[in-house]
């Protein structure tokens, strides 16, 4: 490719009806979206039930969160499956056995500690059948179709789970909590269903893998703890993950205390909920705008003062403010979650060829588990210094994250792929011995 053609091609702005007319990621985008209805529907009716069952709070919060923080876990010790095994069958089983297990707890009626192992067990297979499915759509789209791609992804999110949430709600109301979970498991099983009829078969090696043994040989434990230990050795991919992890943590930090801060000032019942929605409303604002409107460079450029922009406007919870400027706050910091969309190409380009299944699920559930931690560590400082006072400490937290990202983010300057030139020449190099080459280098190399 010629300097001129890769300048045209890393400034091509790419649109919505462009990526939506790839046969196999609008399988996977459309089977997503329903999956994370089907999540949020899921997640809130086993809460319910919990509750009904036990009258503890905490159970009832153990229920929301149990499928969050095992996933870690999971992508540690099985995530290399992501690349070793065909993804229509990742992905099939991935779906089958969520919604088995939701329509067995629907069905039987067994004890809450049984219910909850079964769940956190289950949870651990996630990363494996996400990273599968998230890596067919890295090699379905290219360049900025991609980053579109995993906008249009984010937006569908925010609806989805703002419809789960309301769908949780109304199923609860007129089916009860265990009807609600039947519903939930007939979603996901729809989508085995639609994957295992309409995704070609696919072996490692047709998608960017390697058949058989991956990064490693030996079995699967063995051989995802290897493919992990590699990434995260890696300066360039740990930066990356880390820049990705921290400031979503931070916000699920500030978010976990609404319903505290709510109830401490005395709102009116209910507006709790809509402090809760102004967040998902301006991630898709912010997905809509930064994905569709700007171009690849000035997305890259904007991950910084993004960033900022999720945690500065927290810091205002300090003056305990009321409903109207704390909804004009959550909505600011919602908007900057479009940050995400500015590293996307850059993360992606800096993984081996033959390993970006298990990085994916490993971001994923790296993701989910700090976004399950913060809560309990910003709960714990709101005892000590008050709701508002910890909100705006956890903005803060964000905000200088965004100070760390500053010194080793260089804005994308046009033509740039990446930040760096590329020694090939080529939009696809090869990533796997620069990973190599990259972990040679950086593996003394302090965060």
């Amino acid at each position: 490719m010629t300097p001129t053609a890769e300048s045209e091609h890393v400034n091509h702005r790419a649109t919505y009806r462009e990526i939506l007319a790839e046969p196999r990621f609008r399988l996977l985008f459309s089977t997503r979206t329903v999956s994370i209805t089907a999540d949020a529907l899921r997640i809130t009716t086993f809460s319910v039930l919990v509750f009904a069952a036990t009258g503890s709070a905490l159970l009832s919060a153990l229920a929301f969160g149990i499928g969050f923080i095992p996933q870690l876990f999971g992508s540690l010790l099985l995530g290399s499956l992501a690349d070793r095994r065909p993804p229509r069958a990742l992905i099939t089983g991935g779906y089958a056995l969520t919604g088995t297990t939701a329509l067995l707890i629907a069905l039987v009626r067994m004890p809450v500690a049984v219910s909850l192992g079964v769940v956190a067990l289950v949870s651990l297979t996630t990363p494996v059948f996400h990273g599968a499915s998230s890596r067919l759509v890295a090699q379905s789209l290219e360049g900025d179709a991609y980053v579109l791609g995993r906008s249009l992804n984010n937006i569908a999110a925010s609806g989805a789970q703002l419809f789960g949430l309301a769908l949780g709600g109304a199923a609860v109301a007129a089916l009860g909590p265990r009807r609600g979970l039947a519903v939930s498991a007939v979603l996901y099983l729809s989508c085995a269903l639609a994957i295992r009829l309409r995704l070609p078969q696919l072996q490692p090696g047709e998608f960017g893998g390697t058949p058989g043994s991956v990064r490693g040989d030996g079995g699967t434990v063995r051989a995802s703890l290897h493919g992990a230990v590699l990434l995260l050795r890696g300066r360039t991919v740990r930066r990356l993950m880390l820049a990705q992890w921290l400031p979503p943590a931070f916000i699920a930090g500030a978010e976990g205390l609404i319903v505290a801060y709510a109830g401490g000032h005395h709102l009116a019942p209910g507006w709790y909920a809509v402090l809760m929605g102004c967040l998902p409303v301006g991630m898709l604002v912010g997905d809509l705008l930064v994905g569709r409107l700007l171009r690849p460079p000035a997305r890259e450029r904007l991950v910084v003062p993004l960033i900022a922009l999720m945690g500065l406007p927290l810091i205002g919870f300090a003056a305990e403010p009321g409903v109207g400027f704390s909804s004009c706050l959550l909505l600011l910091c919602g908007l900057g979650f479009a940050y995400g969309l500015g590293l996307q190409r850059p993360f992606l380009d800096a993984l081996p060829q033959d390993g970006q299944g298990q990085a994916f699920g490993l971001l994923g559930s790296g993701s989910m588990t700090l976004q399950g931690v913060g809560p309990a560590c910003f709960g714990s400082v709101a005892e000590g210094i008050g709701t508002g006072h910890a909100i705006a400490l956890a903005g803060g937290a964000a905000a200088l994250t965004a100070g760390w990202i500053l010194t080793w983010h260089p804005p994308a300057s046009p033509g740039s792929r990446n930040h760096q030139p590329d020694p090939q020449g080529s939009q696809h190099a090869d990533l796997k011995g620069r990973h190599r080459a990259a972990l040679q280098s950086e593996e003394k190399t302090p965060i």
